[in-house]
């Protein structure tokens, strides 16, 4: 995994989703939430000290992007553990990110960079 720049204990980013892969993920990411794969992801984000995660898919009209949330208690942690973990949750997942995203979990993120960070 690429050593990402983030600030203390959170992080955004964007992956593009791949042309007609925006109802599959909305679909998977539901069911992650709210469905069949609640507990299975929970015991993840749990296992991995993620303390929120927000997906967002914003459609643009150079196609539809995911905007990705993490807050963890140990960032880098958790990301090396979603690029890492032989859990089944986690392997899932990086098989769902290479089939709607086109990107290999497992060969990491490019940096991040913050330019910004206001808080009253």
């Amino acid at each position: 995994m690429s050593n990402p720049t983030t600030s203390g204990d959170a992080a955004a980013f964007a992956i593009p989703l791949l042309p007609g892969k925006t109802d599959i993920d909305r679909r998977e990411m539901r069911s992650c939430w709210q469905g069949d794969r609640r507990a299975a992801y929970e015991a993840s984000r749990k296992r991995l000290g993620i303390t929120r995660e927000a997906v967002w898919i914003q459609q643009l009209l150079s196609g539809d992007i995911a905007i990705v949330h993490l807050e963890a208690d140990d960032l880098n942690r958790a990301l090396t553990g979603i690029t890492t973990s032989e859990d089944p949750f986690d392997r899932w997942l990086r098989e769902h990110s290479l089939q709607v995203h086109g990107v290999d979990l497992k060969a990491g993120l490019p940096p991040l960079e913050q330019v910004l960070d206001f808080r009253s």
